[in-house]
């Protein structure tokens, strides 16, 4: 699979990054090792996690964890060879160091991912979304003295919307402290926002991009058509939260994106990865998947 290189890095991820909120339920630890070491086998290179993530079971301030757990497991014996993310931010218990990206937090949190993931370093540790209680000055200064243990390599953002973005670049530049090397964000041709600011932000400043959420909880695989019944093991028939607004607006959008996948000869699901990871400056695209012929699916799509 084809690598680009993250500027400012010596990381070189592959073009689709494996994403693993699904891992704990509904794809089980036993499926979620075969499904990772199957990608890697397929030359993905990229594995995307967080604290918070446990799959289904997911709730506010529930412990999180159980990804990395299970990545922790399926990695250990191939680390040097792929490059790893995980983040720190979401609430995943009630104390104070649960939550948030304080200095305390990122060390508790940190310490305790290293451990489930059974690594002594990550290649990228996210921001998983802006803090605005504690000051940037402080949230830098922690991951720069985690870097310079080697705890973390580098250090990105999610879902920082171009002004925070702007903001956190400034303040970093005038303490001399270190930037972000890449951002993740929401995005996808149904949610297209980040084309008017985020991303020529990311351009003009060097900093990559890996979108998450480019096929839209699967709306954007060719699945679902309107009058028809969910599709079993779907997102919509096992998550429906996850995925509201079914009305005649998205069926005709999707009807749109099908018409100009057609046009270029490409399935649905093509169209909406490609069409994403042709964009400067995204460098991969984070998808999660409960089956290997759902890997296989994304590798095919991505080869042209």
């Amino acid at each position: 699979m084809k690598q680009n290189q993250i500027p400012g890095t010596d990381l070189e991820v592959s073009e689709i990054c494996l994403g693993t909120m699904t891992f704990g339920t509904p794809v089980s630890e036993s499926e979620a090792i075969i499904l990772t070491q199957h990608a890697l086998d397929r030359g993905i290179n990229f594995i995307d996690t967080a604290n918070m993530y446990e799959g289904y079971d997911r709730y506010s301030g529930s412990a999180g964890g159980v990804a990395e757990t299970i990545l922790g497991k399926a990695l250990k014996a191939r680390r040097e060879s792929l490059v790893l993310a995980t983040k720190v931010g979401m609430k995943v218990g009630e104390g104070a160091e649960d939550e948030g990206t304080s200095p305390e937090a990122i060390r508790k949190q940190l310490d305790l991912s290293l451990s489930r993931l059974a690594t002594d370093y990550i290649d990228i540790y996210y921001l998983h979304r802006p803090d605005t209680a504690v000051p940037l000055a402080d949230i830098l200064g922690e991951l720069k003295n985690q870097i310079e243990k080697g705890k973390i390599r580098y250090y990105g953002i999610s879902n920082y919307s171009a002004e925070q973005m702007a903001e956190l670049l400034r303040i970093a530049d005038r303490n001399h402290l270190p930037r972000p090397v890449i951002h993740q964000p929401p995005y996808s041709l149904l949610k297209r926002d980040i084309e008017k600011d985020l991303l020529p932000l990311c351009e003009k400043e060097g900093i990559a991009v890996a979108p998450y959420q480019v096929l839209q909880g699967g709306l954007l695989t060719g699945k679902y058509h309107q009058g028809e019944d969910v599709p079993e093991g779907s997102r919509k028939a096992e998550k429906a939260e996850w995925l509201p607004g079914f009305d005649d607006d998205l069926f005709s959008k999707l009807q749109i994106i099908e018409t100009q996948a057609g046009m270029k000869g490409r399935t649905m699901m093509q169209h909406a990865l490609l069409e994403v990871l042709e964009k400067s400056p995204v460098v991969s695209i984070v998808t999660g998947v409960k089956r290997i012929d759902q890997v296989e699916s994304l590798i095919a799509a991505v080869e042209r």
